[in-house]
């Protein structure tokens, strides 16, 4: 599976770890930054560029990092066709590609271990969209608001 990475200063070691275990487990990983640890970096930079690159190839999927995982996930959300979740738990980055079809998962570095940090991404990975048409149903309510602005 191809998998766009990108994150902050916050998340560099991080990421850095991800990468390579990704690769490691034969994933065909494009790290969209930073190349470095820099304490100054913006979060936009890099995270737009993965969530982009995600939309653009459409079998592939995303992750992006930082210190809560909260501003990367909002910015990857403003990409759109996106649809970006906060993981904190196997069990939420499991629902978010099971009942949201989340194509990019966002984690906070800050907030994890290294461990638990991989499992999320590796649950995230493993898990797929559920066939139950509510889930469907629902996305599409969103994609409607999304192209006209009217609530449903």
């Amino acid at each position: 599976m191809r998998i766009h990475i990108g994150g902050d200063h916050a998340a560099f070691e991080l990421k850095s770890h991800l990468v390579q275990h990704l690769r490691g487990q034969g994933h065909d990983v494009l790290d969209h930054g930073p190349a470095q640890f820099d304490p100054q970096d913006d979060y936009p930079v890099a995270v737009l560029r993965a969530a982009t690159a995600v939309r653009a190839d459409e079998a592939s999927l995303g992750v992006v990092l930082g210190g809560s995982g909260n501003g990367e996930q909002m910015a990857a959300n403003k990409v759109p066709g996106i649809r970006a979740a906060l993981a904190w738990s196997v069990e939420t980055a499991t629902l978010s590609r099971e009942h949201n079809n989340a194509q990019v998962v966002s984690v906070g570095a800050r907030m994890h271990t290294t461990q638990e940090a991989t499992q999320i991404v590796d649950a995230f990975l493993a898990a797929s969209f559920s066939p139950e048409q509510r889930h469907q149903r629902r996305l599409d309510l969103i994609a409607r608001y999304e192209q006209s602005g009217e609530l449903p």
